[in-house]
């Protein structure tokens, strides 16, 4: 069924403001895809504070084009059935979810990915940016290098006062 003016208004409406909230969005191809895996995409999107949308490709160019930052965004290449997933929070959130999902699910192909900038990122740099880790990840790592002088020296010092206290012991008795 064909959607009226005011509906495709309210799509490119919806469409532009995820776009502008949207650190990152990966384009995935999901032909043969069934309605229960793409339910189990979007509460598996869900759940990492991405959004999946399913919108025609015209339409989500038209919300581009009204942006300043997608406005020489080139996505007339990418046909057929497109499938969007928007994150406002990470950057690497959507394409792993869409490459962790495209493993169990062969009918989901990540296709490509654009930044908040408008810089278009192919097929292997989005497969590559998947395998990054997350911020979540990223913040574990790096408080585990804060933490790790740290425990060096507490590990040496009470291995140090360990052998203090039993030489101390040993003249004792």
């Amino acid at each position: 069924m064909a959607l009226t003016k005011e509906q495709k208004d309210s799509v490119v409406a919806e469409v532009t403001e995820l776009l502008k909230t949207s650190k990152m969005t990966v384009l995935c191809e999901y032909k043969g895809l069934s309605v229960a895996q793409a339910q189990e995409l979007r509460k598996g999107a869900i759940a990492d504070g991405s959004r999946v949308k399913v919108v025609k490709n015209r339409l989500l160019r038209h919300a581009a084009s009204q942006l300043e930052n997608f406005k020489d965004l080139d996505l007339s290449e990418y046909t057929g059935q497109i499938m969007y997933i928007f994150n406002p929070e990470d950057e690497v959130a959507a394409a792993k979810l869409a490459a962790q999902f495209g493993k169990k699910n062969p009918e989901l192909k990540l296709v490509a990915a654009f930044s908040d900038e408008g810089v278009l990122i192919g097929q292997d740099e989005a497969k590559a940016l998947a395998a990054l880790p997350n911020r979540q990840e990223m913040l574990g790592m790096l408080i585990n290098t804060l933490k790790a002088p740290a425990r060096g020296v507490i590990s040496g010092l009470s291995g140090n006062l360990g052998g203090l206290v039993e030489a101390l012991e040993a003249k004792a008795s």
